[in-house]
């Protein structure tokens, strides 16, 4: 059984940078799909970012050009970068994964209900 540990969050003011990471446990087949979503206060689960085996990377407009996704293999390790980081990214960063991505339109579909196995969660805080 897949499980998955968030870890990097934190308070940074706006404009700093965090690396998030999502080790990885547990038999994971070859071909995967892994994503990093965030909740705010009050508000639902979105899509940020998310990587399948075939290397394809999707991003949520938002957070273009400031956050990369990336994966090691040999370390079995999800990461998130965040650059240039803004009062708006503040909120709980989840790791998902499930055994393969829904693709439209050459995107990954960048939604919960298509991601089975979850991390607890890591708080980021962005402060002016």
């Amino acid at each position: 059984q897949v499980q998955l540990v968030e870890s990097g969050g934190g308070s940074v003011q706006v404009g700093g940078s965090l690396r998030l990471s999502c080790a990885v446990s547990g038999y994971m087949n070859n071909r995967y799909c892994m994503g990093w979503f965030r909740q705010h206060p009050g508000k639902e689960r979105e899509g940020v970012a998310a990587i399948d085996s075939d290397g394809r990377k999707t991003y949520a407009d938002s957070v273009k050009g400031r956050f990369t996704i990336s994966h090691d293999s040999d370390k079995n390790i999800l990461y998130l970068d965040m650059l240039n980081l803004k009062p708006e990214d503040t909120g709980v960063y989840y790791c998902a994964a499930d055994t393969r991505c829904t693709v439209v339109g050459g995107d990954i579909f960048l939604h919960e209900l298509e991601f089975a196995v979850w991390g607890q969660g890591t708080q980021v805080t962005v402060s002016s």
